[in-house]
């Protein structure tokens, strides 16, 4: 009896150190993953300034699906993230880390969505490549393609939808995008000057935010505002992004016609 009560706790040490040994690798494993996951499916992003208010409220957390777009364009409507990075000014100021402990930590932060990025942003989609974007009409509402939008589910409480007119036709590869809180949002209006007139490249997105998981109180979905789905908007997009098929088609009608012809001849010579 004396033995097994030796070699109980013995036992007992042994796992204990066997377990601190493996910890590091643990960690090191969980980060790896969490790095794959961030990296292709989904990452958690923090919310650093009031430009998306009442819609995202600062220190909100909302997760992002990378995934999405390689299975769908993106939609006028949709809140993306998407890299600013040699282009656009930060709208919050953000310390460089004193040390490489400190940006080791940050990095980390930055990872699950406990920090903001250094230079990501956050905005809605307002056009797509071939849409026009226009404020404001006689009523001083956003138009795209003619269509006004009826933005008030969305748009911050007192905001006009917007403080300075403009006027652009979003190229090809690019896209026109508006905080919803208007007045303080750094968004393409104020980047009519930068190459595009202001419109981001589309290939900049790093994915759609989908649902607000912090604080608890504020989690929801983030749907697409119904004034996207209006009929007459669809259609005028259809139109822009059916463009290049129906030159096709206009290409090959001839073409078709020509080759009937060439064959017919060939024929009525032999």
């Amino acid at each position: 009896m004396v033995t097994e009560d030796v070699e109980q706790p013995t036992r007992s040490r042994k796992k204990k150190g066997s377990f601190w040994r493996e910890l590091p690798g643990m960690i090191l494993v969980a980060l790896l993953l969490a790095l794959l996951i961030k990296s292709f499916v989904v990452q958690a992003f923090y919310i650093p300034s009031e430009s998306m208010e009442n819609t995202l409220l600062t220190n909100d957390r909302v997760l992002v699906n990378k995934l999405v777009y390689r299975v769908r364009d993106i939609e006028r409507g949709d809140v993306v993230v998407f890299s600013g990075v040699d282009s656009w000014k930060s709208e919050v100021a953000l310390e460089e880390p004193s040390n490489p402990i400190a940006a080791s930590f940050r990095w980390v932060g930055t990872l699950f969505g406990v920090v903001p990025g250094e230079k990501d942003y956050i905005k809605r989609v307002i056009g797509v490549p071939g849409d026009t974007v226009k404020c404001c009409d006689a009523k001083k509402r956003v138009t795209v393609n003619g269509v006004p939008l009826a933005e008030e589910s969305y748009l911050h409480p007192g905001d006009k939808p917007s403080d300075r007119p403009f006027e652009i036709k979003v190229p090809p590869g690019r896209l026109w995008v508006m905080g919803d809180h208007r007045s303080v949002s750094y968004d393409s209006r104020l980047h009519q000057g930068d190459p595009g007139g202001g419109a981001i490249p589309q290939e900049q997105v790093l994915g759609r935010a989908f649902v607000i998981v912090w604080p608890f109180s504020r989690a929801t979905t983030l749907p697409i505002p119904d004034t996207f789905s209006q009929p007459a908007l669809r259609a005028a997009g259809a139109v822009g992004s059916a463009a290049p098929l129906l030159l096709g088609f206009a290409g090959a009608v001839p073409l078709t016609r020509w080759r009937r012809r060439h064959l017919s001849r060939r024929r009525s010579r032999s």
